[in-house]
């Protein structure tokens, strides 16, 4: 398995760290591509340290150019402007300037990677994912979409409940952004629903209080410590494993949806089964109120991508 990390920053670096320690093994290959001037080479060195400690013999390869990509299986997107921390702004406001980077890297790519599968990392991630498909034409593009919010979601149930995290199950679905939308129907204590776990345990379930959490965690993070990193890094593993292992589990990622209203197909997130393809999504077993709100987040995130492409074009 080839798998290639482009863009090698603050989220970039953590992301291919953790996908090598745990899902890389002898005979695969990473390679990590930055335009900065020497960070690639320079975090591939470390990243060769590392398989001195954990024995694994994976190939490493740096570049900086997006086009010395080539013959990759998986490629992950996370080249951009990130937020600013302390400074008041959504993930929407790096449409224009991210768009003109995803776009630079879709066709760079895509000519030397037939076949290869793309999860976009870069923000306003839903509406750069539909950037990413639109100009390298890929069979498989996905956005990672609100899986992090869902990681998020669950540590906050877990710690409102004071219930063993890894028995939360439930996910977050819309945008990754403001329109996030907590997705209660889905969100279970093993197989108890949580709102019958609360009760039965004599806990208020604080349900305005989470939903606020979710939206609001990352911006305590960034100004706090200047970017999100290992929380990112362990959802894109999460995802990166359920491609290359083909483990169809559910996760929320974004890919396309077709919504009324909406001209063209959306990258918004839906729990759905991800594998080696994108399998179906859980849309039809949400309620009206969730599936309402995952439309809207479709509308917004359209209307962010089409913006964009006429600041491209």
């Amino acid at each position: 398995m080839h798998v290639a990390q482009i863009g090698t920053g603050r989220v970039g670096r953590p992301t291919a760290y953790t996908i090598m320690c745990s899902l890389l093994g002898d005979g695969d290959k990473l390679t990590v591509c930055d335009t900065k001037l020497g960070l690639a080479a320079a975090f591939a060195e470390e990243l060769r340290h590392v398989t001195a400690s954990v024995g694994c013999c994976v190939e490493i390869d740096a570049c900086e150019h997006d086009e010395d990509v080539v013959e990759a299986d998986l490629i992950l997107i996370s080249a951009g402007e990130p937020r600013t921390p302390g400074v008041k702004m959504t993930r929407r406001d790096l449409a224009a300037k991210n768009g003109k980077i995803v776009k630079a890297i879709s066709l760079a790519t895509a000519p030397h990677n037939r076949g290869a599968k793309y999860v976009v990392i870069s923000n306003p991630v839903d509406a750069m994912a539909m950037l990413c498909k639109k100009y390298t034409k890929a069979d498989f593009v996905i956005g990672t979409g609100t899986n992090l919010e869902s990681l998020r979601f669950r540590s906050k149930v877990a710690q409102a409940l004071n219930a063993p995290v890894r028995q939360v199950r439930g996910w977050v679905g819309g945008e990754h952004g403001d329109a996030a939308i907590p997705l209660w129907s889905t969100t279970k204590i093993g197989a108890t629903p949580v709102e019958e776990y609360a009760a039965a345990n004599g806990k208020a379930l604080p349900k305005q209080e989470i939903e606020a959490y979710v939206k609001s965690v990352s911006k305590l993070i960034l100004d706090n410590i200047g970017a999100t990193e290992v929380g990112p890094a362990a959802s894109f593993r999460d995802i990166t494993r359920a491609i290359m292992r083909n483990t169809c589990e559910v996760l929320p990622v974004a890919a396309p949806m077709k919504f009324p209203g909406v001209p063209e197909a959306t990258f918004v997130s839906v729990p759905r089964h991800l594998g080696a393809t994108i399998g179906e999504s859980i849309f039809e077993s949400l309620t009206d109120a969730e599936r309402k709100g995952i439309t809207e987040a479709a509308k917004a995130i359209y209307e962010t991508y089409r913006l964009t492409l006429e600041a491209l074009e």
